[in-house]
């Protein structure tokens, strides 16, 4: 009866810690969109058009031009960028990619998607998809691993015919984050996120100038410290079982006292 009731307490403890370790795993909410969707995109990383997570943007181009966007992302989140691109209903076979950057400008790998896609002759539209890896909190200086930041999107044309250069296209494109919680914690965090103008945030707040902070977007809920996730959940729990198994076995090996053969002691 002793042991029903440990392992009836640790089975409750273990189900009231689930609760935001199952949370964190799910996909996070789509962002609001309180304003108007972007509908143009910039020519290069500088001139890249903001957009938040969530937000769906539109833009119309030509075929060969160089398209680009930009979002944050923060750690722990695992980034989806999805690319739509509207062709002209005569066209001949063209080949489409999306490529992804971080903060410092490196070329940041699909985790699986298909980033680059062929468009056979007459196809009215292609879809692109690019799943990134986990965005880490802290990384050795030698790695090539996410960080949060700002984050760049560029879409382009790699291989179409010359008669087909200059053509109207235009194209959709919307960033999703899956929050991924304790699993991908890491102890470290960054001092500043890899965002446009932080190097110079500082100095613009004593100047009392906001020209030289280049983004201006960050998560909903502000960049994290990075010191916080569930493992901490985790571990307290792993500690109250262990207390809990400690007890249980105290309590099953003990018995239920001093044998009656046994006389007592004088």
């Amino acid at each position: 009866m002793r042991i029903t009731r440990v392992l009836g307490a640790a089975l409750l403890a273990l189900g009231l810690a689930a609760g935001p370790a199952a949370a964190d795993s799910s996909p996070s909410p789509s962002a609001t969109d309180d304003g108007k969707a972007p509908t143009q995109a910039g020519t290069s990383f500088r001139t890249a058009t903001e957009i938040e997570q969530g937000q769906q943007a539109t833009a119309s181009a030509s075929t060969g031009d160089y398209l680009y966007w930009s979002f944050p992302a923060d750690a722990g989140q695992r980034p989806t960028v999805k690319a739509t691109v509207k062709l002209p209903e005569t066209h001949g076979a063209q080949t489409w990619q999306i490529d992804v950057y971080d903060g410092l400008r490196r070329r940041q790998s699909c985790q699986y998607g298909a980033a680059t896609r062929a468009a056979a002759q007459g196809t009215s539209s292609v879809e692109l998809t690019c799943v990134l890896r986990t965005v880490r909190a802290w990384s050795e200086a030698w790695a090539n691993d996410p960080l949060p930041g700002t984050y760049y999107v560029r879409l382009t044309v790699v291989n179409l015919g010359a008669s087909d250069l200059g053509q109207p296209v235009s194209a959709e494109v919307r960033v999703d984050s899956k929050d991924i919680g304790g699993a991908a914690a890491v102890d470290g965090s960054l001092a500043e996120p890899l965002v446009p103008g932080v190097a110079v945030k500082s100095q613009a707040k004593e100047d009392d100038s906001k020209a030289a902070v280049l983004s201006s977007l960050e998560p909903d809920d502000g960049w994290s410290s990075g010191w916080w996730s569930d493992r901490w959940v985790w571990t307290a729990v792993g500690g109250l079982l262990a207390a809990l198994a400690g007890i249980g076995g105290y309590a099953l090996t003990r018995g239920s006292g001093r044998p009656s053969r046994v006389p007592p002691s004088v």
